[in-house]
């Protein structure tokens, strides 16, 4: 005969086990190269994470502060990784090529103008017209001149601006 347990003797997930369950930020695999903006960015992120760490360890309950702990301990793991693999690249002369750090414009086959700057990855974001170094995008132009076509997502693009 099998007695069903009461529920005061199960053991509903607490905050410890979420917090013990939070995965690393994953680190790309490829060179952190970084405009002078984005090391400024990552050095930001960087003691947030640290000042996160800090008020963490610092506030009140143990028990409600172990997600917040595990969280800050993450981001300073992730952006101190990021940080020591950063590559500072400065801006170089521009000799009229594609190249990380500057923007180029494009125009599509349906006559849409773009222009992106090519950019490291944590400081792209493709809403602000930044795309990273490794996106399809960026790889597709880098090199190329005004007046050179490049296939970017399966249409042909022509390279209308480069600065």
């Amino acid at each position: 005969m099998f007695r069903t347990m009461s529920v005061a003797f199960t053991r509903e997930e607490d905050l410890e086990a979420t917090a013990a369950d939070l995965a690393d930020r994953p680190i790309s695999p490829h060179p952190n190269l970084v405009t002078p903006e984005g090391l400024a960015l990552i050095e930001a992120e960087l003691a947030a994470a640290r000042a996160a760490y800090t008020a963490a360890q610092v506030k009140g309950s143990i028990e409600s502060d172990r997600t917040a702990m595990a969280r800050a301990t993450r981001d300073l793991r992730y952006w101190s990784a990021r940080r020591a693999s950063a590559q500072l690249m400065e801006p170089t002369q521009d000799d009229g090529g594609v190249r990380f750090g500057g923007s180029v414009s494009i125009e599509r086959e349906d006559g849409r103008a773009q222009t992106w700057r090519i950019v490291g990855e944590d400081e792209a974001d493709p809403a602000q017209g930044s795309v990273s170094h490794v996106s399809p995008l960026a790889r597709a132009l880098l090199g190329k001149r005004v007046g050179d076509e490049a296939v970017v997502a399966g249409q042909s693009v022509e390279i209308t601006a480069v600065g």
